[in-house]
């Protein structure tokens, strides 16, 4: 076939571009809902922060385990919390290189470095497991948060990383999330239903159309046209979950529209707020928060950089530090009093129902070994109100696999997982 590098699909009357393939003569780029069971569904929230803890002050005394341990300076915010939290130490990325990318992998445990002649490759997230499988009731299947300030974070959209290991986008305005979460839509159902109809009807005209140019092409060709169909089915099938909610009012929030321009604390508090508020209405069961970290020191009044206070030694920078990591403690204690004091229909909390991570890929002053790790709530039916160290370089994704086991979802491995931590089955 003879097409030309301005080659297009057309269908419906719309032009879409073909992506690259060298074969056309492109330019060749660089290389259970609810578990099955009655009662409240499960949920999940991970939270992660850029540039880890400090060492010294944060993780509790290695030599102490088990529920009779003493909460570190750190952590000691958490202590009306103790008996629900379990802290876990000794795990680690194997692939992770990246010093500054505290989130990027954090979740899915893939080594950058999979795909021949790629020097950026993902996996799926955790997040993004328990979406396949207890997304499909809710409105969202999933629900991404970042902060307005992403430093230590690294490369991606969001915490959450799809089956193809690509980026899902996320939302870093309260507002435009609260909206997106409770609002009414201002189109009428008649137009919106329109144009989700108008829009599959063009996406399967230009697969018909696409598929003309299939045969003749190199392995490495067929392959990303393999893919960029799959990203056109990944829209449709969007497009469908948006069909079926159309006529489904949103709930009513649970909570006022917050104000506009929140940073730092006051940002990452009207974001639990938002969390729990998502749960509660059963809007999603699936969510991740990218933490802030310069805006969160600057709300603190800390003058050095969250970059500065992550090379921290005795002085400043080290208080800063401190300070940080006490400050992300009392935040998670919030969120649990928020889970606890939000009732099911059952009687039980949300809380009862909800697993909830919070950590990082670094662990202190850029190091990649030991990444701190807080498991918290009944979601997983983890063993909570212990001190957990496991063998050292232990596959962080050994934890995530517990957590989805544990929610009921049917996963023999995850990521660079090697097996479940026995300690944390309850």
């Amino acid at each position: 076939m003879h097409l030309s590098r301005r080659q297009v699909l057309r269908g419906a009357g719309s032009l879409v571009a073909l992506p690259a393939l060298e074969s056309l003569g492109f330019r060749r780029f660089a290389k259970a809902a609810a578990t099955g069971l009655s009662g409240p569904s499960k949920r999940c929230v991970f939270m992660s922060i850029g540039f880890g803890v400090t060492k010294e002050t944060w993780y509790p005394d290695i030599n102490q385990t088990g529920a009779n341990y003493e909460l570190s300076e750190g952590l000691s915010p958490l202590a009306r919390h103790k008996s629900d939290i379990t802290v876990v130490q000794g795990c680690s990325n194997q692939f992770a290189n990246e010093a500054h990318w505290g989130s990027t992998f954090w979740l899915t445990g893939a080594n950058r470095y999979s795909v021949p002649g790629q020097n950026m490759a993902n996996s799926i997230s955790a997040d993004q497991v328990v979406a396949q499988h207890l997304g499909q009731d809710t409105r969202f299947s999933s629900v991404q948060l970042n902060s307005s300030a992403l430093e230590g974070h690294g490369p991606g959209l969001s915490l959450a990383w799809d089956a193809r290991g690509k980026p899902k986008a996320g939302d870093n305005d309260p507002v435009q999330v609260f909206h997106k979460l409770f609002s009414a839509d201002d189109m009428p159902l008649e137009q919106r239903q329109a144009a989700i109809t108008e829009k599959r009807s063009v996406l399967d005209a230009v697969v018909s159309e696409a598929k003309r140019v299939q045969y003749g092409l190199s392995r490495e060709d067929s392959e990303k046209l393999d893919e960029y169909f799959q990203g056109i089915r990944d829209i449709e099938t969007r497009l469908s979950k948006d069909e079926a909610w159309l006529d489904v009012p949103k709930v009513n929030a649970p909570l006022g529209e917050p104000e506009s321009g929140l940073k730092g604390r006051a940002e990452i508090e009207i974001m639990q707020d938002l969390i729990v508020a998502a749960l509660q209405t059963d809007t999603t069961r699936s969510l991740t928060y990218r933490m802030p970290g310069q805006s969160l020191l600057q709300s603190l009044d800390v003058k050095p950089s969250s970059h500065n206070v992550s090379h921290y030694s005795p002085g400043e920078r080290m208080e800063a530090s401190k300070l940080r990591d006490k400050t992300h403690s009392e935040l998670l204690a919030r969120l649990i009093d928020k889970l606890k004091a939000t009732k099911e229909a059952d009687g039980s909390s949300l809380f009862d129902h909800t697993a909830v991570a919070f950590g990082s890929n670094i662990s202190s002053i850029h190091y990649l070994t030991n990444c701190p790790t807080v498991i918290t709530g009944g979601g997983a039916n983890l063993k909570l109100g212990q001190h957990l160290v496991v063998e050292e370089d232990t596959p962080l994704c050994n934890v995530w696999l517990t957590m989805l086991q544990g929610m009921g979802i049917n996963a023999d491995q995850h990521g660079d997982s090697t097996g479940v931590v026995k300690e944390l089955q309850s």
